[in-house]
Order: C-alpha cells, then structure tokens, then sequence
C-alpha cells in the first residue's frame, strides 16, 4: 500500500509542478506549486526507498508531505491563506518520518 501512495504522490507532485510552471501566473502561487511539489516528490521518493526498512518512517513522510504540499496546492489554487496555518503540521510530520528512519537505521 505505501508504494501505492508514494507512486500516485510522485505523480500528483509531477502535474503540480507542471501546472506551476504552465498554467498559473501569480507569482506566489507558482511558488506555492514549486515548493509543494519537490517536497512531496522527494518524499515519495524516500518513502520508496525506505519502506522495506522503515514502513512506519515512510508513512510518516507520506502524510507529513501530503499535508504540506496539499494545503500549498490548496493556497495555489485559491483557498483561504489560513492553510498555511496547517502546512508546518506537514513539515513536522516529514521531520518525524526522518528521526524515525535514522533511528530505524542506527538500530540496525
């Protein structure tokens, strides 16, 4: 299941990108696209890597970079600015993911 995810993240993160740099001209929202998108085609990318080792560390990133990025395409797109409010909840997750990963690591 979390190669699923990271897969289908990888490629929503793609088509964000994308539309950032195609179809959007407000400069904070080509930002916003950007910003979201590497951060969550990084994770996937991590996750998949780490999944067979560490699967809880690799949902933690999965989540962790869903909440970021999707309330940054959300802002992109037009949703209130208070989003921003949740976006770091994201970043504190990823930062979990990795702690847990490293830990993971270091026990092996």
């Amino acid at each position: 299941m979390i190669a699923i995810v990271a897969a289908l993240s990888a490629a929503l993160a793609i088509c964000a990108g994308a539309f950032g740099a195609h179809g959007v001209t407000d400069p904070k929202a080509v930002e916003w696209l950007r910003t979201g998108g590497l951060y969550q085609l990084v994770h996937a990318v991590a996750a998949l890597a780490i999944m067979g080792v560490a699967r809880g560390a690799a949902a933690l990133l999965l989540t962790g970079a869903a909440i970021f990025a999707l309330t940054l395409y959300a802002m992109a797109l037009g949703a209130p600015k208070w989003l921003g409010a949740v976006t770091p909840i994201g970043g504190l997750l990823m930062i979990a993911g990795w702690l847990w990963a490293a830990w993971t690591f270091g026990q092996r």
